[in-house]
């Protein structure tokens, strides 16, 4: 697993958007999502879903799988910084 990876809307706007000179409200209206959708994502306020996976897939921006996945380890790695509860094993618990 990446070490602090970035999140998948940093990457959206730094390697995507910007160097095709986009806009978000273009960008927007291309994917057919609202503006404040996709400014939320690349303003790292919202991930992406597996909605909008698809549409940067359709408009031929990566596959909606490797979207996706890069969510997943954002996510991942975010929630392995937070503190955890003690957890207990499931197996062996009286039922």
């Amino acid at each position: 697993m990446m070490h602090d990876p970035p999140h998948p809307g940093e990457i959206l706007k730094e390697e995507v958007l910007e160097p095709l000179g986009l806009g978000v409200t273009e960008a927007a209206q291309r994917l057919g999502v609202a503006r404040t959708t996709l400014s939320r994502v690349i303003n790292e306020h919202a991930g992406i879903s597996p909605d909008l996976a698809i549409r940067l897939e359709a408009a031929g921006v990566g596959s909606a799988r490797v979207w996706l996945d890069m969510q997943t380890q954002y996510e991942h790695w975010q929630a392995l910084q937070r503190p955890r509860p003690d957890v207990q094993p499931l197996e062996g618990a009286a039922g």
